[in-house]
């Protein structure tokens, strides 16, 4: 029999076109949701005046150049609220203490790029304007691999093709838009994110954790990554003690305490790996405060400082008083003093709004909570370390391996209610975990009688040979192949369900664009 007639091989080349075939309708459609938000934001920052906001914002280093008036016209938007503090550490470096809230590989990648690769446009564009290209071609470039590897996660972790289609879809018209746009971290955090957690599902345990490391070094909450590797090898290493004991017909107790033993060191290891970029950040922090040196700092910035009362590094005056705790980190200090985040500090009756405003994310962070435990309560109960648990065999959201994910975005939901700035909840969980997307996804199959259509994920190789126009059968693939633009085509006959999620996500796609990038509260 020829290799061409086993059907296995057919089953496995079938898949893989389909996996290709989606990864390619998966990079037109976030590209094209970039190219939209870049023009809607644009539109918006001309149509809508400016917010006069009491934000950071710093003088300018250099007098404009030629391109620097069209540079702000067209993506000027995308420099507001936190993006200004990236922006400024960037050029200027860390000069304000209330700067090391933002963590450094973000605005080190954004001048790297400035100065190397946008080097030639330095007589036309001041380092600001190049600045700011960068976040425009940095962020669509990431957003994009992000999706790639959102969507190759998600067939790993769901083992179901459709589902982590629709989920990366979702994805691609996610509430927190606007953030992963403008000059913010998010971008960066989800695309290291989400292909560290792809790695370690891989079990390239050594690559992930670099790249959980490196998202340290973008975001603080990278730290909480730590928990993926640690709950993972643990469920590997009692994997191989029971592999063992099966072998030897009996339970050897030695190949538990070994494999703990094996955990205990790897872990500590893996969790010293991803917090390095975290303690080496905190310990610049405390040398740049505790130890100033005569760094000058130009009159102008010196002046903000006065007027703003911000702190400065000066030998002269006395040290923070952070500096004298026992551990002592800046970023704590900052969070606290500069933006009093803390244990229901936020609990006030004018932040009802921002309450209102984090809804929807947080309703759907409880409902996967739900949807989940319900679903599968004794391997909950055991946490997902039973052997019972292990051999349960089912797919799509509620299979086993999803219950890490359950746990880390339950984690950050709490965490963020009851201890952040409620109305960044949107963006905190939109950019660090795939549960978002993957309850809206399931909640849409579970719910919406047009996703039945089995059209919707058929296989349009035939189509595609009968076309032989490339643009037009990207453009025509990336409509005819993606589920959730037939049910915005078709709004009207969609279930309820349906309309509350897309809303959702459609609103705050375009709600963030039009309000964040003119100074209004939407951060």
């Amino acid at each position: 029999m020829s290799c061409c007639h086993c059907p296995q091989l057919k089953l496995s080349s079938m898949t893989l076109f389909n996996k290709n075939e989606d990864i390619q309708t998966v990079l037109r459609c976030a590209t094209f949701t970039r190219l939209i938000s870049l023009f809607l934001q644009a539109v918006l920052n001309v149509v809508i005046p400016d917010h006069v906001a009491d934000a950071f914002s710093p003088p300018r280093s250099e007098a404009p150049l030629l391109l620097d008036p069209l540079i702000e016209a067209l993506f000027g938007g995308l420099s507001h609220w936190d993006a200004e503090h990236f922006l400024f550490i960037a050029e200027r470096g860390y000069i304000y203490e209330h700067n090391f809230a933002f963590f450094p590989l973000f605005p080190f990648i954004l001048r790297l790029l400035a100065s190397t690769l946008l080097w030639p446009l330095c007589g036309f564009l001041t380092m600001r304007g190049r600045l700011i290209i960068t976040v425009v071609i940095g962020n669509s470039f990431l957003f994009v691999l992000s999706a790639v590897a959102l969507y190759s996660l998600s067939r790993i972790v769901l083992q179901e093709r459709k589902l982590a289609f629709v989920a990366v879809m979702m994805y691609c018209l996610t509430p927190a838009n606007v953030f992963m746009l403008a000059g913010y971290s998010e971008t960066l955090f989800a695309t290291l994110t989400f292909a560290g957690l792809w790695m370690l599902e891989r079990r390239y345990t050594v690559g992930a954790c670099l790249l959980f490391g490196f998202a340290t070094g973008a975001r603080a909450n990278g730290l909480v990554n730590v928990g993926f590797l640690l709950y993972l090898t643990l469920q590997r290493c009692l994997a191989r003690a029971r592999a063992f004991n099966k072998v030897a017909e009996g339970v050897q107790y030695h190949n538990y305490i070994w494999e703990l033993v094996r955990f205990a060191f790897t872990g500590a290891v893996y969790a010293a790996l991803v917090a390095l970029p975290f303690g080496l950040f905190q310990f610049y922090g405390f040398q740049t405060f505790c130890h100033p040196t005569s760094n000058q700092i130009p009159p102008a910035l010196v002046n903000l400082a006065q007027h703003k009362g911000y702190r400065v590094a000066d030998a002269a005056s006395p040290k923070p008083k952070w500096c004298h705790w026992q551990i002592p980190l800046l970023y704590s200090y900052i969070q606290d003093v500069y933006w009093d985040v803390g244990f229901l500090r936020y609990f006030q009756w004018k932040q009802i709004p921002n309450f209102i405003l984090a809804l929807p994310v947080a309703t759907l962070g409880f409902k996967a909570l739900f949807i989940y435990i319900t679903d599968n309560p004794v391997f909950c109960m055991y946490l997902g370390l039973g052997e019972k648990g292990n051999s349960k065999k089912i797919y799509g959201f509620c299979n086993p391996r999803v219950f890490v994910y359950i746990v880390h975005n339950t984690v950050l939901l709490l965490f963020g209610i009851f201890c952040m700035h409620v109305q960044v909840l949107t963006r905190f969980l939109a950019s660090s975990s795939p549960v978002l997307y993957w309850v809206s996804g399931h909640l849409l199959f579970k719910y919406e009688p047009l996703l039945k259509e089995e059209k919707l994920f058929r296989s349009d190789q035939t189509q595609q040979k009968k076309n032989h126009k490339p643009g037009l059968r990207c453009f025509a693939g990336m409509w005819r192949n993606n589920p959730v633009f037939y049910l915005l085509m078709h709004w009207k006959t969609c279930s309820i369900y349906t309309q509350c999620i897309l809303g959702y996500f459609i609103s705050y796609w375009f709600l963030g664009l039009a309000l964040h990038c003119n100074f209004l509260p939407w951060t």
